[in-house]
């Protein structure tokens, strides 16, 4: 259990959040949500102690144990694998140091052997006979094998380090637990693991999340950090969304009568809590809503960017042809080979692999940017696209205020430039900052401004909701379901791939794998798994 009293933060004359009251406990899971800046990981540092609040003070339940996925990994690049996942639980890391240092003394003492008989006492308490073999189970959950567990951190990869953290903040199953965007760099089956183990954990979690399938998935709860105020409602994020928006459209309506904005309401309930009783969730979290009254939900006070993709022409039978195609990695490696399909009409195609550097490549490739190792692609001659490719740099290495760079893709005036910018929401005096000092979130949304403009029929996206936050994400994928055109993209949105994706293709060394079907029934068939094996061997 986490208690929040009176806590308030404040930089200088900037408060984040003020005098917030919150009591957060066992058997629940809080998904923390708010626009970018506004204060999500910074309310996490507060509760782990790393940062005083400058009002209030933050407890734990008498003798509970907190636990943070940590953000630094090279801390413990000079300690192996096994050792850095069980030092995430200090106190027993703490006493099984101390039994070490004392066995290894050459004077043993009487009052030595009286110490260790009260550390043996506590070690066993702890479980510690288990601790290796729970780290090492742990670690293979995540995708860490067994040959990997004595090696030193320092020689492991980024996304293996991730990993390795990840089962030092879950190990020795922590009564409190901060975990500050967890899916990051983790593939679609370590995400279904932590989704199942967070999903059945009796502790009290609070998590950071951009991704909304992952939130949906373990949260029992919704922490709304917005205008300097911390909000706590029942329900994960799509009810939080939902109801959020179905208040919203209430209060615009006037005309409404009280009580049919009530059974409108009540009604969402119902049907929200009937999906909810069909998730995978453990029977606990299952009851998430049994509390919840119509009173709770509140119009929110969020923004949405419009983003709204508006094909100029549609296109014709001939959408991309694309044959024999070949690529490798900077160091050789190839990425894929004998790539070979035809996009046809209404296609909106997610590219998948377990290397990364494949879709980008893929992309860079159809649209000029860089020449494949072998084979050829054809558009059709009525496509038109728009790229969002994963690095945006170059785009943004001027002086030029937002206007002025967007005119740089459009012979529009200034008046229908702002317009654009608007919708993207720079507004007033934020039209002419420099380009070369936007945050990553705000040089994603003038990219999309930019690909807004061209009116396009096919969308390469690659990565779209990389720096965005859930406001922007939502707008995307709304605007992208109704889209009339073709999309081809990538992305690691669980929620995003499904429901945009009427069709997949996996790149990998040997070839693809090309299927019409949802992404649920991809990644969950038994059939896909085994071609997914035989064709990264």
């Amino acid at each position: 259990m986490i208690t929040v009293s009176n806590v308030s933060v404040q930089f200088g004359k900037r408060v984040l959040f003020n005098e917030v009251n919150l009591k957060f406990t066992n058997g629940n899971c809080y998904g923390v949500i708010g626009a970018n800046g506004a204060g999500k990981s910074t309310f996490l540092r507060t509760i782990s102690g790393d940062l005083d609040p400058t009002t209030g003070n933050i407890t734990l339940g008498p003798g509970e144990r907190l636990s943070v996925l940590s953000q630094d990994h090279f801390k413990w690049d000079a300690y192996t694998v096994l050792d850095t996942v069980m030092m995430g639980h200090t106190i027993l890391w703490d006493i099984m140091k101390q039994r070490e240092a004392l066995y290894a003394k050459e004077d043993f003492t009487d009052e030595d052997g009286m110490r260790v008989s009260e550390l043996e006492e506590k070690f066993a308490e702890l479980d510690g006979w288990n601790a290796e073999s729970d780290a090492a189970a742990l670690l293979s959950g995540l995708g860490i094998k067994e040959d990997l567990h004595y090696t030193l951190m320092g020689e492991l990869s980024g996304k293996q380090k991730v990993r390795v953290m990840l089962a030092q903040a879950l190990y020795g199953e922590p009564d409190n637990l901060l975990l500050d965007e967890p899916t990051n760099d983790l593939d679609m089956e370590t995400v279904q693991w932590l989704e199942d183990y967070l999903a059945n954990c009796e502790h009290t979690v609070l998590v950071v999340s951009h991704d909304r399938h992952f939130l949906d998935a373990v949260s029992t709860h919704t922490i709304d950090i917005d205008f300097g105020k911390i909000n706590m409602f029942a329900g994960n994020y799509s009810f939080w969304y939902e109801s959020s928006q179905l208040a919203l459209r209430q209060q615009q309506n006037q005309r409404a009568k009280a009580d049919e904005k009530r059974k409108e309401l009540e009604e969402f309930i119902r049907r929200f809590s009937a999906n909810v009783a069909k998730s995978r969730q453990a029977t606990s979290r299952r009851k998430m809503l049994e509390k919840l009254n119509v009173d709770e939900i509140k119009p929110s006070s969020r923004k949405y960017p419009g983003i709204i993709f508006t094909p100029e022409r549609e296109p014709g039978n001939q959408i991309l042809e694309v044959k024999d195609l070949a690529a490798n990695g900077p160091d050789g490696t190839p990425l894929f080979k004998g790539v070979s399909f035809n996009v046809e009409k209404d296609d909106k195609v997610v590219f998948l692999s377990r290397d990364p550097r494949a879709m980008t490549a893929l992309f860079q490739i159809i649209n000029g940017e860089e020449e494949p190792v072998a084979g050829e692609y054809k558009w059709g001659v009525t496509i038109t696209t728009a790229y969002l490719p994963l690095d945006n740099t170059k785009y943004f290495e001027s002086d030029l205020n937002l206007v002025d760079w967007l005119g740089q893709f459009s012979s529009g005036n200034e008046v229908y430039l702002k317009g654009f910018l608007g919708r993207m929401l720079f507004s007033g005096e934020e039209v002419l900052k420099k380009v070369n000092v936007l945050s990553g979130g705000e040089k994603m949304r003038c990219m999309i401004a930019r690909m807004q403009l061209k009116d396009a029929n096919c969308l390469i996206l690659d990565t779209p909701t990389n720096h965005l936050d859930l406001e922007s994400i939502q707008a995307f994928n709304n605007n992208l379901k109704s889209y009339k055109g073709n999309v081809l993209f990538s992305s690691h949105d669980h929620e995003f791939i499904q429901t945009v994706a009427n069709r997949i293709i996996e790149l990998t060394p040997n070839g693809i794998i090309d299927k019409m079907m949802s992404y649920d029934d991809y990644i969950h068939s038994d059939h896909i798994k085994e071609l997914r094996d035989k064709f990264y061997k």
